[in-house]
């Protein structure tokens, strides 16, 4: 979905605190804004998100309230921009080798002007009719210790903090049950300057829900929502503004950014 797109369909579910976190860009965060700028009472958090090897697993790493214009973060994120072309040609090629061919011209005009990543991928294969859906291709290929997996330039999650709190901005553990072991993980990045981990997602239960609560209250971190809404029509997906995330936690989430010393954007008028 184009940034205007996305801004719409939040405002009509009714969100009023939205943060674009695209992988890997910043390059979405004008025309947002452009669109945000028609929803009076809603604002828009700057942020991305930065994937982080760790040995066995991965963390998702949210840089919220960063400065898009913060140079030493878009040179990264260029790079890693860079690395995730190379990543992808080499999934091309062992699809190839896999007997599900598609061409690599065909996922980058699915991705356009997009962070090219595995989703585009799948779509590729979805279209040359290898796989059914998203799920199945991840499933099938593309997925960690799936036959066409393949690694790319790792990120240590403390230097993905480091990244984002010299661009100003504040770092978040995104769906923490995502990674094994996730626990010891929050504690050694909290140790290491991490602000806050997503205690509301779009499937948690109440007991995951709580947990993570208290793991957050333990380790002195902030609460952050989200939707991880990719737009990408997959199975598991929610709508922006369609799960829980209680308006007395997403007050609380803001004055906390506040006290951080973070440039919390005012809402539209």
């Amino acid at each position: 979905m184009t940034p205007t797109d996305l801004v719409d369909l939040a405002a009509a579910q009714g969100v009023r605190v939205m943060a674009l976190t695209d992988h890997d860009t910043l390059e979405g965060l004008q025309e947002a804004r452009a669109a945000v700028a028609r929803h009076a009472g809603m604002r828009l958090i700057p942020g991305v998100e930065l994937s982080c090897d760790v040995p066995g697993t991965e963390v998702h790493m949210l840089g919220l309230f960063v400065d898009p214009e913060h140079q030493p973060l878009l040179t990264s994120l260029e790079h890693m921009r860079r690395t995730r072309v190379t990543r992808g040609e080499r999934i091309v090629e062992a699809l190839r080798g896999l007997g599900a061919p598609i061409e690599w011209s065909r996922v980058r005009e699915i991705a356009g002007e997009a962070s090219i990543g595995r989703p585009h991928i799948a779509a590729a294969l979805i279209e040359a009719g290898h796989v059914a859906n998203i799920d199945e291709a991840f499933a099938k290929y593309l997925g960690r210790n799936s036959p066409a997996y393949v690694e790319r330039e790792r990120l240590e999650p403390e230097a993905a903090i480091a990244l984002v709190r010299d661009a100003g901005g504040l770092a978040v553990f995104a769906h923490p049950p995502f990674t094994d072991g996730y626990e010891a993980r929050a504690e050694s990045m909290a140790a290491a300057g991490l602000w806050g981990i997503e205690c509301y997602y779009r499937f948690y239960t109440p007991e995951t829900v709580t947990t993570l609560n208290g793991l957050a209250a333990r380790l002195g971190l902030a609460a952050s929502g989200g939707s991880d809404y990719h737009g990408a029509g997959r199975d598991n997906e929610v709508l922006p503004g369609r799960f829980e995330f209680p308006e007395q936690a997403a007050e609380a989430f803001l004055e906390a950014a506040n006290a951080a010393g973070a440039r919390v954007p005012e809402a539209a008028r």
